[in-house]
């Protein structure tokens, strides 16, 4: 029988592979539900995809003026920024900067996805669905990218 382990290189890679392959499901992800935002932005009848009672209402959120910013939608924004996170978690995998690179991109859009969720809650009174689940991505993509981060410096280490 051959008792042949994995070296601990082999396996940090192994594990890198795999939150980048995560990393970039979650911005094809999040592109798509910025989209789907950006569509409703600039929808011109009322929808009732994401109306839920009087407390959660995306149109009332994407067509407010807290959704723009210096004249981009600020869904055209999380497209942006999602996009860059699927490129440096793709095309740029192997690069020895990107694991930083991916996690100042999550947590900055992390940062501007809080804020505009403080303007849902204590500003405009409703939540949109849209938004939240956009939270809920950038989110994961930091929290994946903070661990991809501590592999790059666990193996740094060595």
């Amino acid at each position: 029988m051959n008792d042949v382990q994995p070296s601990a290189k082999g396996v940090k890679r192994a594990e890198t592979h795999k939150l980048m392959v995560a990393i970039a499901l979650v911005a094809l992800a999040g592109v798509v539900d910025s989209s789907a935002s950006l569509y409703h932005h600039f929808g011109t009848s009322k929808t009732s995809f994401c109306k839920f009672g009087e407390s959660f209402d995306c149109d009332i959120v994407n067509r407010s003026a807290y959704s723009t910013l210096f004249g981009l939608p600020v869904a055209l924004i999380g497209i942006l920024g999602y996009l860059l996170i699927f490129a440096l978690s793709t095309v740029y995998r192997d690069k020895a900067e990107t694991p930083v690179m991916l996690l100042v991109a999550s947590v900055g859009g992390l940062g501007f996805t809080l804020y505009l969720t403080y303007v849902e809650k204590f500003v405009l009174a409703t939540w949109c669905v849209l938004c939240l689940g956009s939270l809920a991505l950038i989110f994961s993509s930091a929290v994946l990218s903070t661990a991809l981060v501590g592999i790059s410096l666990r193996k740094a280490s060595r």
